[in-house]
């Protein structure tokens, strides 16, 4: 019986945005900023976005009394007048950016999900058994059907001759399988590898990576990730 969504061409969306007491700051405020910064002054800002200016303005005295001010206005006179950004109005943009860098990081890395059942629980970290081996993982609520979920980027992978020893990393997460496919990109490439009959991860390295450790179809690996980079969740 196939996973529900299966066959769906889906993929992972988000909308960013930092909450300062009670207004949350998104996409289209920092558009505005921008727009701000690039015209010179918020009555050029609102035309180049198409927004009204008395909206612009509104928006913009709502973001000023959670955060301090934003913008410096400068009165006309021989160099004529306009608006800039203030040091804190850069750095929330700043921040703002970073915050999209790392959702959109997320959204387009994929997330390998393998179901399990729980054995044992230590504080937050659960022992689940899958068909591919014990791992341990982070678990917040009180079940026994699992899927352990962890990142593509969030994988390393070994020789088994060269593989360092679980108490020698914190690492400790490891299955052993078989390189079944790689697809090269320019610098990176994923690598295919089955740790059991019907269990496939898709490994993220690079393209230097894959020339060290001699990876083709066929080759023996070990696959290590951490547990504090594996979840657990109820399914």
């Amino acid at each position: 019986m196939g996973r529900p969504f299966e066959g769906w061409d889906m993929d992972a969306g988000f909308e960013a945005h930092l909450r300062i007491d009670g207004v949350a700051f998104d996409r289209a405020d920092a558009a505005l900023l921008r727009a701000i910064d690039e015209q010179g002054s918020l009555n050029a800002a609102a035309d180049a976005l198409g927004r009204s200016y008395s909206r612009s303005h509104a928006r913009l005295t709502d973001l000023e009394s959670a955060v301090g001010r934003l913008v410096e206005r400068r009165r006309g006179g021989s160099g004529g007048g306009g608006s800039r950004l203030t040091e804190d109005a850069r750095e929330l943009l700043a921040r703002f950016e970073r915050l999209e860098a790392v959702l959109d990081d997320s959204a387009r890395t994929e997330e390998v999900a393998i179901d399990g059942r729980v054995l044992d629980r230590e504080g937050e970290l659960a022992t689940v058994e899958t068909d591919a081996g014990t791992v341990r993982a982070l678990l917040a609520e009180d079940c026994e059907a699992v899927q352990v979920l962890f990142r593509a980027d969030a994988i390393t992978l070994h020789r088994p001759d060269t593989a360092p020893p679980a108490a020698d990393t914190s690492a400790r997460n490891r299955f052993h399988g078989t390189v079944a496919a790689i697809d090269y990109g320019e610098a990176i490439a994923h690598v295919t590898v089955e740790v059991a009959s019907d269990i496939r991860l898709r490994v993220t390295v690079t393209r230097t990576s894959v020339a060290n450790l001699e990876l083709s179809p066929g080759v023996a690996v070990v696959a290590a990730f951490k547990a504090a980079a594996t979840r657990a969740v109820p399914r």
